[in-house]
């Protein structure tokens, strides 16, 4: 959900290109992708599909009705298809009987581009409805577009750059109010 992100110079994406997008997934997937061969561009936009459909599911989550929570995707069900999607293309393992034996069968193989993609989906699956699910905040500080899982009863902010932002701004609308 954090490949949109926010600084001074405004809202980024860090899923731009298909470069971008097989970088980020080497970076994610080191050890578990090797070498990841291009990403087509279908797969960039399902990547971006997936994406958007779990911030909008974040949003749904959290009552996030920050202008930076609207997703392109426009629904909670659209959000749900795409997520569901993504996770068909997880790689599953069949039996078969083979010559009188049991064996091991993996039928069909997505690319490991959508595979990864898959494992995302499954995890965000299992953040958004298992025991984290509750902690699941969206950051107040201001012009942040990030989510957190709150690890910590008083932690309000995704990072201690958003908390020391919020601090200061609100430091600074009490300046301005007691000048007044």
């Amino acid at each position: 959900m954090n490949t949109i992100w926010a600084d001074t110079d405004g809202v980024h994406d860090d899923l731009k290109s298909q470069v971008a997008l097989r970088e980020w997934l080497v970076c994610v997937y080191a050890d578990e992708q090797g070498d990841l061969d291009l990403p087509t561009r279908k797969e960039l936009e399902e990547a971006r599909q997936l994406r958007d459909s779990l911030r909008r599911l974040a949003a749904f989550c959290t009552d996030d009705d920050r202008p930076a929570a609207r997703s392109p995707v426009d629904t909670v069900e659209e959000a749900l298809k795409a997520v569901n999607h993504a996770v068909t293309h997880r790689p599953s393992v069949q039996l078969k009987l083979e010559e009188g034996l049991l064996c091991r069968d993996n039928p069909r193989q997505a690319s490991p581009a959508r595979t990864a993609l898959a494992d995302l989906a499954v995890a965000a699956i299992e953040l958004l409805t298992g025991p984290a699910a509750g902690k699941l905040r969206a950051c107040h500080a201001p012009g942040c577009v990030l989510y957190f899982v709150k690890s910590h009863p008083r932690r309000q902010w995704c990072s201690d750059a958003c908390g020391n932002r919020a601090r200061a701004a609100r430091h600074y609308t009490k300046i301005r109010n007691l000048r007044d």
